[in-house]
């Protein structure tokens, strides 16, 4: 039992060092998976063909729309022009002097409009570029100032985010995309205010010592990037005609995305699902993952009613969209089949055992686990969901035995997950670095603090405030 303990150690230390050292998590989540497989004495073939994939491929049959059809949106936002007008909108209405509270808030309203993280990530890159250029703004925050509006307080703390770090804890707890919405909005505003108050801090700082723009502190780093470099890539664009009307498709996921899960559904007969055919799913089970694909398909839908005149432009975008949704989706799922094969091992039992065993009620366990498990894998979803594939019905068991309200297990679940995953060895993090063509010693530290330390605090605060007063 020692010897399995050792190799799930061993296997999250290789899984974490070959991806902070660039190896693709699709490549690496098996690698590790055959060293924690080797230490427990399993056999090597078996789990990789009846573990590892039957888990990838649930995955990938789950949220493959969610991916797919969220990167397309993404694409069709970015080729329409409406992402850059979007921007330029934005900062027009905060000032070009506030670049900081600009580029957040311009991410944060494309994440939470549901365009791919990856994908605001490669569009906000130019436009921060520029609006930091002219505030002189050190470039090397950057990074922190984009994951600031894209890898927190919008993908896991907002009540109806169609990111997918919102929807997976639905799958578990029964409880839809709105859930605990009060708890979600403090806590998204807890974050987003300390994380720009950090920010500005900084700015304050490095201008006051001598730090500029172009300072060589600041400059990209010398492994050949350059401003043509990777974010910099330009995509031919169509020009919208008002400045209105490319917030309407992000309007259209929001009002799709609430009208289904508090009015639509609701009000239809589900009791269809539990034929046969249907594997016995609930409605509850999906209500959150159909609401936010609705929204999606719906925005698509506006965007190519409003741009039908240029369809073969938007044709490519849909063709392009289709490709990049492939690697995301693959890397998590990779990651999630990992996660399946360490539950397998026996000594696993310890370990969900010793979790179980810290004396915390179901909210401390749920927030605690899936902390740990985003953390080591680098990676909010592919964690929850290792997480929750393992202890999901014994946590939902645990909270209704203690009168744990379920809904904010979800939101609170959803936040611990947005807070060890960008620990250096991110896919996300490394990606967003090398979109900004900045290095981690550059500007990890300031990333960390706004994506890590924040919302981690901000977590444990509001774990310990609903767990005296209840959900709000």
């Amino acid at each position: 039992m020692a010897l399995g303990i050792i190799g799930i150690v061993t296997s999250l230390i290789l899984l974490i060092t070959l991806a902070y050292r660039g190896v693709p998590v699709i490549l690496a989540a098996p690698l590790a998976s055959v060293v924690a497989v080797v230490f427990s004495g399993a056999p090597i073939l078996a789990s990789y063909t009846e573990i590892f994939m039957p888990a990838m491929a649930a995955f990938v049959g789950s949220w493959f729309p969610v991916f797919l059809f969220g990167a397309i949106f993404g694409v069709l936002m970015t080729v329409t022009g409406y992402a850059e007008s979007i921007a330029r909108t934005v900062t027009g209405l905060v000032g070009s002097r506030s670049a900081i509270a600009a580029t957040i808030v311009t991410s944060a309203l494309m994440t939470y409009g549901g365009i791919s993280l990856f994908v605001v990530a490669f569009v906000m890159y130019p436009l921060a570029r520029e609006l930091f250029r002219v505030a002189d703004i050190p470039r090397r925050l950057i990074p922190a100032t984009i994951a600031l509006g894209i890898f927190t307080f919008t993908m896991t703390a907002l009540p109806g985010s169609p990111q997918v770090q919102n929807i997976i804890p639905g799958q578990f707890f029964g409880t839809g995309s709105f859930a605990a919405a009060g708890v979600g909005l403090v806590g998204g505003a807890l974050i987003f205010g300390l994380g720009l108050l950090w920010l500005e801090y900084r700015r304050t700082a490095l201008i006051r010592k001598g730090e500029s723009f172009d300072s060589p502190e600041s400059a990209r780093s010398a492994n050949g990037s350059s401003d043509s470099g990777t974010g910099d890539q330009q995509v031919t664009t169509l020009e919208p005609a008002n400045r209105l009307v490319p917030f309407l498709p992000l309007l259209t996921v929001f009002a799709v995305n609430f009208a289904c899960t508090l009015i639509i559904f609701p009000a239809l007969d589900w009791s269809y699902l539990a034929e046969d055919k249907f594997g016995g799913v609930t409605f509850e089970q999906r209500m959150g993952l159909w609401a936010v694909l609705l929204g999606i398909l719906a925005a698509i839908l506006v965007l190519v009613a409003l741009n039908f005149r240029h369809f073969a432009t938007l044709w490519a975008g849909f063709v392009d969209g289709a490709k990049r949704s492939l690697f995301p989706i693959f890397s998590t799922a990779s990651e999630v089949g990992y996660g399946a094969v360490v539950a397998s091992v026996a000594a696993f039992a310890v370990v969900r055992d010793s979790v179980f065993g810290i004396g915390a009620d179901a909210l401390w366990t749920s927030v605690f686990s899936v902390s740990i498990t985003a953390g080591l894998t680098g990676s909010s979803s592919g964690g929850m969901t290792i997480a929750l594939n393992a202890l999901g019905e014994d946590l939902r068991t645990m909270a209704e035995q203690e009168g744990v309200s379920l809904e904010a297990m979800h939101r609170l679940t959803a936040m611990a997950a947005g807070g060890l995953d960008t620990l250096p060895h991110s896919g996300a993090v490394v990606t967003l670095l090398i979109v900004c063509g900045l290095t981690h010693r550059q500007s990890y530290k300031d990333l960390g603090v706004v994506t890590l330390a924040i919302p981690v605090l901000v977590v444990i605060a509001l774990v310990s405030l609903v767990s005296v007063v209840g959900s709000f």
